[in-house]
C-alpha cells in the first residue's frame, strides 16, 4: 500500500513538474509588444514628412495647426488627431532586422522609406522615423528609428496618415463670392 501510494505522489510530482515546463514554454510564444513611440502629442510642435524627394511641414501656431507654404488651406482637424491617436500608439511586434544592409528589403533605407520627424518648441527632434510599406501583410508596416539599425515590424499599417500633399492634410478657404443681381 505504501509503495503504490509513493508510485501516486511520484506520477502526480512529475505532472506538475511536466505542467510547470509547458506554462513556461507557452509563455515564450506570447507577443511582447512595446510602444514605438515615446512622445506626448502636446510636446510636438512641428511635424516633418518626406517621401521621394517631397516634403511637408505641420506646424502648430499658438493653439492652431497649419500647412507651411500653404496659406489657403485650413488643417483638417479630424486627420490630424487620427495621425496622433495611430502613429504615436504604434507598438513593435517585432524585430525583423539589426543589419543596416537589409534596410532595402524592408522599404526603411533613406531613399525609399517615408521620413517622419516630430519636432518640439524648442526646435529640438523628439523623434526621427523611417516608415517602409510590408508587401506581404498589409495590415503593418515597418519602421525604423534613427536611434537605432533595428527595422520594427509594427502593430498597424500608418503609411496612409504620412501623406505629403497639402491637400490631403487641408482644405480651401476660399469663400464664395454673393452672386450679383442681373441689371435690366
Amino acid at each position: 500500500m505504501k509503495n503504490k501510494l509513493t508510485i501516486a505522489f511520484s506520477i502526480l510530482g512529475l505532472l506538475i513538474v511536466l505542467y510547470v515546463i509547458n506554462i513556461n514554454k507557452q509563455k515564450s510564444y506570447l507577443s511582447t509588444s512595446s510602444k514605438i513611440f515615446h512622445i506626448e502629442k502636446e510636446q510636438i510642435n512641428k511635424i516633418l514628412i518626406q517621401s521621394k524627394g517631397e516634403a511637408l511641414e505641420l506646424l502648430k501656431v499658438d493653439t492652431t495647426w497649419t500647412i507651411s507654404g500653404h496659406d489657403s488651406l485650413i488643417i483638417k482637424e479630424d486627420l490630424l488627431n487620427s495621425f496622433f491617436d495611430r502613429v504615436l500608439t504604434l507598438e513593435s511586434e517585432t524585430i525583423m532586422t539589426r543589419n543596416e544592409n537589409k534596410w532595402t528589403t524592408y522599404n526603411v533605407d533613406d531613399s525609399l522609406g517615408t521620413h517622419l520627424a516630430l519636432v518640439d518648441y524648442n526646435d529640438n527632434t523628439l523623434g526621427y522615423y523611417v516608415f517602409g510599406r510590408s508587401a506581404s501583410d498589409y495590415a503593418r508596416c515597418y519602421v525604423r528609428t534613427k536611434e537605432s539599425s533595428h527595422v520594427h515590424l509594427a502593430n498597424n499599417n500608418v503609411m496612409y496618415n504620412l501623406q505629403i500633399q497639402p491637400q490631403y492634410w487641408g482644405e480651401s478657404i476660399i469663400e464664395e463670392l454673393p452672386i450679383a443681381p442681373e441689371v435690366q
